[in-house]
């Protein structure tokens, strides 16, 4: 099992930026992606951003992408979103998750990942 800890989120007005950080303890060898997700009030969750845990291939939700950068630190065990050009429809509760090696199907569908964090909110004032 791998526990999953997120901070950094906040308060920032359109424009601005923020970094979220994961950090991923218990049984981190057994991870083959991370993501990050997002949900607002009265909608599903959604895919932001993925990145593999070994190799650092990458994959952005369209509506982010030039805007959002996923990363990892290995050592630290440690993925990072980070957040430029915020607008208002950011404001959301956004989640780490970690995917085991076995799963297969699509990568940004939130049902295919193993273990969630319990969030960090994000709102974005215009």
């Amino acid at each position: 099992q791998v526990q999953l800890v997120e901070s950094g989120g906040g308060l920032v007005q359109a424009g601005g930026s923020l970094r979220l950080s994961c950090a991923a303890s218990g049984r981190t060898f057994g991870v083959s992606i991370m993501g990050w997700f997002r949900q607002a009030p009265g909608k599903e969750r959604e895919f932001v951003a993925a990145v593999t845990w070994t190799g650092g291939i990458t994959d952005y939700a369209d509506f982010v992408k030039g805007r959002f950068t996923i990363s990892r630190d290995n050592a630290k065990r440690t993925v990072y979103l980070q957040m430029n050009s915020l607008k208002p429809d950011d404001t959301a509760v956004y989640y780490c998750a970690a995917r085991a090696p076995y799963r297969t199907g699509i990568y940004y569908q939130s049902s295919n990942y193993d273990s969630w964090g319990q969030g960090t909110q994000v709102t974005v004032s215009s």
